[in-house]
Formats: C-alpha cells, structure tokens, sequence
C-alpha cells in the first residue's frame, strides 16, 4: 500500500464512489424536482436556486473531508492499541 500511495496510485482523497440502485433512485428524483422547480423560477430566482445548491455540495464536501480526518486519526489510535496489546502478549506482560 504504501508503495501504491508513493508511486501515485493511491490518492487519497480520491473515491470512486458506487452508486446503490437506492442512491441512483434518489439522484433521479432530486434531478427531476430541480428541473421542476426551475421550470416555475425567473431566470434570477433559478440562478439564486442554482447557487444555493453549490453552497449545499461545498458544505458536504468540507464535511466529508473532517469526517475522513476524524475516520483515520480513530484507525490509527486503534492500529496503535492493538501493536501495544499485541507486544504485551508477545512479552507476557
């Protein structure tokens, strides 16, 4: 692995996500109440719409990465208790 993240094959703040058939489902149903709603708006209200929706998908992506930090600094403390329960054993402490 961590050759693979050297030689840059690993990036990772990079996800290839996979859509559930569920997940598919709900984009097609978000997909078609934008287009309604912007079908009923002023040129400037779908405008207002349009970037309020960019706000959303910033707000989620900083999300995301504070929930990624937080996902690998509890991996590592984990890593990190078992090496030292493991040395115990392997020493009989």
């Amino acid at each position: 692995m961590l050759k693979e993240l050297y030689d840059g094959k690993v990036i990772p703040w990079e996800r290839h996500s996979r859509c559930s058939a569920e997940q598919s489902e709900i984009l097609k149903k978000i997909g078609a109440e934008e287009e309604y709603f912007a079908s009923k708006m002023s040129p400037d209200d779908h405008e207002r719409f349009r970037a309020l929706s960019n706000l959303y998908s910033e707000l989620s992506i900083s999300d995301e990465g504070d929930i990624f930090a937080y996902g690998f600094s509890v991996g590592l403390l984990i890593m990190a208790d078992a090496i030292k329960e493991a040395k115990a054993i392997i020493l009989n402490d």
